[in-house]
């Protein structure tokens, strides 16, 4: 019986000793659920009286729905347990904070959460006596949250003179009010379709969508305003409306549309991958070139206002972000000089680069066929669509990003890189006839366009273009001089620009044959006529290349790419045997000595083939710039010569642009 006695003296000493729970240990670990947003369970820690307004369901919902809704980040609801904690009866009233990031901006307040002590299934504990104020402070049972929304405007594009590029105007909605077709549905479909290029299904999906109603004006299609004869005709057909609504506009259409590309409304993949940056399912995005590539500059910042609604119709504000224009843009580029190259191309393919050759700036940048973005904001059909996808002439490729094949506009870079190794430009080299072979070569020859009939130096072999010359340059400079030297001129290296322009590239120089090839701009070698125009600002610029620019910003400056690719002396050498390859009547580009302008320039034929037997398509460039007070440096890479004069062809159509910006 003692023993008996002393055992139940032992359990009430040990029921005694357990720790009572403790209001403070309570919200700590409700806190750390909110703090992860689990609201079904912070449910179970509310007290009777809270769970007999508000179910489980209900109130998950609604506060899950809240916080997705006004997009809370950096949720931090914190409650700081005193060392020293009160005794407390059936209630406890304890303090914590609320901070967390919005799409208004930052929140935070002040609460006292009430707890009281209940037990539940023999068990005490303490509990939440919960209300809508540890959301936002102030708010009611019945409030509800408001919020409303403020797009930013988008930052324009404009060039160096101001003349916009990418601009916020205003198009032309066309809409069909269903209930006013009547019994003419499908002859209005029809004839709405015919005018707009647009099939009837296409415009029979956006009237059948879930939200239409018979009395709305459901928008078809966007169309340019100056299309006033098409608007015309729509605007006879009953059930038509038009109305003026803003949207993103490309004056210079094709003409700029590679450099600029165009917006579009975001795509579900886009807004995941954009998600708490301020993006909506009703933005636009830049979808292509620097809409895209500068995407976070011209954006700007949404503004945003998010509110109770008070039943006495009084609104209190719990957040407020005013909307931030987006930065407007200013290029470097002059969109007339662009306009006037793109007009040369006319139905031709390639590119062209112009640069201003003593400061970098980047003047032009073409790339043809091109389209029209526009058409792609206003709504492009599949029909049109499917015509570009399938046009072989590619007008959706960008051209002027792309590598080519330079042909002999590498050649000056191959008598600087011979120079820079010690070569005597004044040796000569005696070869007879258009071919030339090394003994040991079984299947390979270089072939020149024409024999001068005499020994040739450096500069006589710039003059005639004479590929046997460069060839001999690249075998006697070996693989790796030859290499570095290219690379001196910023080969197999990204190029500094704020635009992606793919690298030059050197390609395998596995063989006598493939060098030989090389030094004369065949083989693998291939760079964009931005790299062109580049690496020739080095014979104007004491022998650095400059670093192509394309923004002009409050620190625009001159930079240097690659510093002293060749010496000042080489520069001038070379430039002084690229003004002869302009004057003297051998030289491929002389017709362009007719303008009366001080020029400096090589032209190159590229040809594209597979076997050395057949017949290829040749890429004509020609690489050209003004020598006295100069201010513009330009490479034009036309495809398709062949049948077309070759290179000289692509001198004829750059002389006009020479002359109207140089004269």
């Amino acid at each position: 019986m003692k023993k008996l006695l002393l055992l139940f003296s032992i359990l009430l000493v040990i029921a005694g000793c357990e720790k009572e729970p403790a209001p403070e240990d309570r919200l700590t670990a409700y806190t750390k659920l909110w703090n992860e947003q689990k609201f079904d369970q912070m449910y179970d820690y509310l007290s009777t009286d809270a769970k007999e307004t508000l179910s489980k369901k209900d109130f998950t919902e609604r506060y899950e729905k809240i916080y997705k809704d006004i997009e809370v980040n950096n949720l931090k609801v914190t409650y700081k347990k005193p060392e020293d904690p009160e005794n407390h009866d059936e209630t406890a009233t304890l303090p914590f904070s609320v901070k967390m990031d919005t799409l208004a901006g930052a929140v935070s307040f002040d609460q006292q959460a009430k707890l009281v002590k209940e037990e539940r299934d023999d068990q005490t504990n303490w509990y939440i006596n919960w209300n809508p104020g540890y959301i936002f402070a102030g708010m009611k049972e019945n409030d509800e949250i408001g919020m409303t929304t403020d797009p930013a405007v988008r930052g324009e594009i404009i060039d160096r003179l101001e003349r916009g590029l990418a601009m916020n105007g205003s198009v032309a909605e066309v809409s069909i009010v269903p209930e006013k077709m009547a019994d003419e549905e499908a002859g209005i479909i029809s004839q709405v379709g015919s005018l707009l290029n647009m099939s009837n299904e296409e415009i029979e999906k956006k009237l059948n969508q879930s939200w239409v109603q018979p009395h709305m004006s459901v928008p078809i299609k966007k169309v340019d305003p100056a299309q006033t004869a098409l608007l015309d005709k729509l605007k006879a057909i009953p059930s038509v409306a038009i109305s003026d609504v803003a949207e993103r506009v490309y004056p210079y259409k094709e003409i700029t549309a590679h450099l600029i590309g165009y917006v579009g409304a975001i795509s579900a993949e886009e807004l995941e991958k954009r998600k708490g940056k301020g993006y909506s399912a009703s933005d636009v995005i830049g979808k292509r070139g620097l809409e895209q590539i500068l995407e976070d500059q011209l954006k700007g910042k949404s503004g945003a206002k998010i509110f109770i609604k008070g039943e006495n119709g009084q609104d209190k504000v719990v957040a407020e972000t005013p909307a931030e224009e987006g930065e407007t843009i200013m290029l470097t580029i002059d969109a007339e000089l662009q306009k006037d190259i793109f007009a040369q191309y006319k139905n031709d393919t390639g590119s062209a680069a112009a640069i201003h050759p003593l400061t970098g700036e980047t003047l032009a940048l073409v790339s043809s066929p091109s389209f029209d973005p526009n058409k792609f904001v206003l709504g492009i059909s599949n029909e049109e669509r499917k015509q570009l996808e399938d046009n072989p002439d590619k007008p959706l490729l960008n051209r002027f990003s792309s590598v080519y094949a330079p042909g002999s506009t590498i050649k000056p870079l191959t008598a600087a890189i011979s120079l820079k190794n010690g070569v005597d430009p004044a040796k000569t080299m005696k070869v007879s006839g258009k071919q030339w072979s090394k003994e040991n070569w079984k299947d390979h020859s270089i072939t020149r366009v024409k024999d001068p009939g005499k020994p040739v130096n450096m500069s006589d072999a710039l003059i005639y273009s004479d590929n046997i010359y460069f060839a001999q340059r690249a075998l006697e400079l070996g693989t790796d001089k030859f290499s570095d030297g290219l690379k001196s001129f910023g080969y197999e290296e990204e190029m500094p620009f704020d635009y992606p322009i793919k690298s030059s590239k050197i390609g395998k120089i596995e063989s006598e044959g493939r060098l030989a090839d090389s030094g004369y701009g065949q083989g693998q070698t291939q760079m964009s006529t931005l790299h062109v125009a580049t690496a020739y600002t080095a014979f104007q610029n004491e022998g650095n290349v400059l670093a192509p620019s394309l923004i002009i910003g409050d620190k625009t400056e001159k930079k240097v790419w690659i510093e002293n690719a060749i010496s000042a002396d080489q520069a001038t050498q070379v430039s002084d045997m690229l003004e002869k390859v302009i004057t003297d009547p051998y030289g491929t580009p002389h017709s362009a000595s007719e303008l009366g302008i001080p020029l400096a320039g090589k032209t190159g034929t590229a040809e594209m083939k597979r076997t050395k037997a057949e017949k290829g398509a040749e890429n004509g460039w020609f690489a050209v710039y003004n020598t006295e007070n100069p201010r513009l440096l330009m490479a034009w890479m036309m495809e398709n010569v062949e049948d077309k004069g070759g290179s000289p062809y692509v001198v004829e159509k750059a002389k006009p642009v020479l002359e109207k910006h140089l004269k």
